[in-house]
């Protein structure tokens, strides 16, 4: 008998595969990795990774140069940090409250991190051989991120993504 939902599955929009398969990959992380993390956690460490790269940085002190320094804004900023206490609070970034760098803060991996992040990288690429991910799958998918990825990045830029 086939599975109910290979015929849900088959009736769905494109949308949705990407749902399903964003999800499948995530859970296989999630209980494969040698240290329990819930799935922002997960997108947090690889943001402050990614936050570690000098591009991005100069990107981060320029828009927080501009941005208006009021008590909305440091009440936010209390309010964002309390995630990344977490990963700190697990040895997995340091934060730095008082950076030379013209930030309000900024957040590091530790070697600790850096360990996490390759073993989710690990995971990540497990993942695509169990789910046969092809050559020309990979194509399929790299055209359709190169063609979405402006949605994201223009609303990011206009809105002076400092964080």
């Amino acid at each position: 008998m086939v599975h109910p939902h290979v015929k849900a599955i088959e009736n769905m929009d494109a949308s949705s595969f990407i749902s399903i398969i964003e999800e499948s990959k995530m859970t296989y992380v999630r209980e494969n990795l040698s240290m329990f993390l819930h799935e922002s956690q997960i997108k947090l460490l690889k943001r402050v990774k990614k936050h570690e790269k000098p591009h991005h940085k100069r990107i981060r002190i320029r828009e927080y140069e501009k941005a208006e320094k009021d008590d909305l804004f440091n009440l936010h900023l209390g309010l964002y940090l309390k995630k990344y206490k977490k990963l700190e609070k697990y040895g997995l970034i340091e934060i730095d409250l008082n950076p030379d760098n013209g930030l309000a803060y900024d957040c590091l991996l530790t070697p600790k991190g850096v360990e996490v992040l390759d073993e989710i990288a690990r995971l990540e690429s497990e993942w695509e051989e169990i789910v046969s991910i092809s050559e020309e799958d990979k194509e399929v998918l790299k055209r359709i991120a190169l063609d979405s990825f402006e949605i994201s990045y223009n609303r990011k830029k206009n809105k002076g993504f400092i964080f």
